[in-house]
């Protein structure tokens, strides 16, 4: 990280540091709702907390990793010895015998912070013994500044004994168990990132992601018994593919003995953008395209900017890249400061308009993450629902090592043919078509893609965008009627991201009354606390909204 970087953003950090302690298997779901619950009843602010604390033995504890993941806050362990010597008002045997210190909760908060505003709680799950235990300290503002105490901004977490700021960064061993935490006398509490911890669900070595399921997408809640739900999962819009362009598509079936020739939609998408067609690579949708890029060119060190869509990363991790991320926070409106990208990077992902938040970036913006020796991947996936594409990258070619990504999957309703382009530098569509197999994209996708090129096409798209803008804004007015919701803003794309408490419960609920929303929690950055909802015609967003409603008043769902 740069010397500008670590000047430019400095936040003020939140004041409380909540200990934390489980028992082995305690699920991050109970570690969550303690968390919660014990602020709530204290009257203090979810947002006030700075980190999470417990003890070194607890460092790889599924539940408590991924409840600091939730929460957007770093994991801070001590060591027990330091645990051992702090007096606690709730001291207790059974930790002590099992890990050396009389109140792992009550202790590492004590440790962290100053006054113990809250004293040990302890979860009440029915039929068992507790499993976890939670108390609240705010920290000394007199106290000690050690890395607690550094600067915070977007992406940003504090790299173990040395108190600087770094890039969120992953350096798991993909092929064994997480490593344990090297225990160094002189270096006192050791930070943690999220990234080298799994919860016991996941498969680490399937997906390397953290507590994150990088594969999971909107498709997901409309299968099965869940598929004739009214659908605010996925972000294709409503009523597509038109029937001229299912005619068009279906009109080429009769030339399926013949090998695609993809000259004409390469062409056609060049004359769209004003590009050389030697910019131009067609892809079986831009997922094939983040493949090709995480294979074909020479990265070391890429980072991802989330929340975003998810895929990048997991193409990265699935080549064998380790990938760093740079998290953007929802108090800052999930808006990216380019600082916090750090200089060493050589390729950099980023979408715009960002899935899920909505955010729309501007281009001046993205244009500082350029430089020679980097890769600037833009994945522009809804832009074409932005009306007039402001803050577009198609087309610029005075931006060192720009990638930029389109798919016609979301406007058009082709996620099912599988059809997007790359368009890039003459030498890096070499580099990523000589990846490619031979034929990659179907004659019918080829189709689609140059009849999607045409005059009538994008006037078409244009309208669309248009109507997108004017449903988005019925939507997210009907949505800031309810005091238990806030809404990521301002939304720029062709769905909103929600925040609500025991989300899960409300999507749960919505799914029993008709209606699928996407989950927030696999995004990295996101916690369960959060929903994804596609924007759709009035009708459907006020039928929705009724049903909103009555899943909040069924659950009872707590004002935030």
């Amino acid at each position: 990280m740069s010397e500008a970087a670590d000047a430019t953003t400095v936040l003020r950090p939140a004041p409380l540091a909540v200990g934390v302690g489980a028992s082995r298997g305690a699920p991050a779901d109970e570690v969550l709702g303690l968390v919660r619950d014990t602020l709530r009843g204290a009257g203090l602010p979810l947002l006030d907390v700075a980190e999470l604390v417990t003890v070194d033995a607890k460092a790889d504890e599924p539940g408590i990793v991924a409840a600091a993941a939730a929460l957007g806050v770093p994991l801070r362990t001590y060591p027990a010895g330091e645990l051992a010597r702090v007096e606690v008002p709730g001291p207790s045997g059974a930790p002590l015998a099992a890990v050396g210190t009389p109140s792992v909760a009550e202790a590492a908060a004590l440790a962290a912070g100053g006054e113990l505003l809250v004293p040990k709680r302890k979860s009440a799950p029915r039929g068992r013994a507790p499993m976890v235990t939670c108390a609240v300290a705010r920290r000394d503002p007199g106290g000690r500044a050690d890395a607690a105490d550094a600067p915070s901004g977007p992406g940003r977490c504090v790299e173990p004994g040395a108190g600087r700021i770094v890039v969120l960064q992953d350096s798991e061993e993909r092929a064994g168990p997480p490593r344990q935490p090297v225990s160094r006398p002189d270096d006192g509490p050791h930070p943690h990132t999220t990234a080298a911890m799994h919860t016991p669900t996941e498969s680490p070595d399937a997906t390397g992601a953290g507590t994150h399921d990088l594969r999971h997408h909107g498709d997901a809640e409309v299968r099965g018994r869940y598929r004739d739900l009214t659908d605010l999962a996925v972000n294709v819009r409503a009523g597509t593919p038109p029937a001229w362009l299912r005619d068009r598509i279906s009109a080429s079936l009769g030339s399926l003995a013949a090998y695609p020739d993809g000259r004409p939609a390469r062409a056609a998408v060049a004359a769209r953008h004003g590009l050389p067609v030697e910019r131009v690579l067609l892809t079986a949708g831009a997922a094939e395209a983040f493949v090709l890029i995480a294979r074909a060119l020479p990265v070391r060190r890429p980072v991802v900017v989330h929340p975003q869509f998810t895929e990048p990363e997991a193409a990265l991790r699935a080549a064998g890249h380790e990938v760093g991320r740079v998290l953007l926070r929802a108090e800052d409106g999930f808006r990216l400061d380019p600082s916090a990208v750090p200089e060493e990077a050589d390729l950099v992902v980023v979408g715009n308009p960002t899935n899920p938040t909505s955010v729309l970036h501007p281009a001046a913006v993205l244009e500082q993450l350029a430089r020679p020796g980097r890769t600037l991947v833009v994945d522009e996936a809804f832009m074409d629902a932005v009306p007039g594409e402001r803050e577009t990258l198609c087309g610029r070619t005075d931006v060192p090592g720009l990638v930029v990504l389109r798919s016609l999957t979301k406007t058009w309703g082709l996620a099912g043919l599988r059809i997007g382009y790359v368009l890039a530098e003459p030498g890096t569509v070499r580099a990523l078509e000589e990846t490619q197999p031979l034929w990659p994209v179907s004659s019918p996708a080829l189709t689609a893609a140059e009849a999607c090129m045409e005059p009538r096409a994008l006037a078409e798209a244009a309208a669309a965008a248009e109507r997108i803008a004017v449903d988005r804004a019925h939507l997210v007015a009907g949505l800031m009627e309810f005091t238990e919701v806030r809404v990521a803003g301002p939304a720029e794309g062709p769905f909103v991201l929600v925040r609500l408490e025991r989300a899960a419960e409300v999507r749960e609920r919505l799914r029993m009354l008709g209606f699928a929303a996407r989950r927030g929690d696999t995004f990295p950055g996101l916690g369960p606390e959060w929903l994804r909802l596609a924007v759709r015609d009035r009708v459907t967003t006020n039928r929705f909204l009724q049903a909103f409603d009555q899943a909040l008043q069924t659950l009872g769902a707590a004002v935030r």
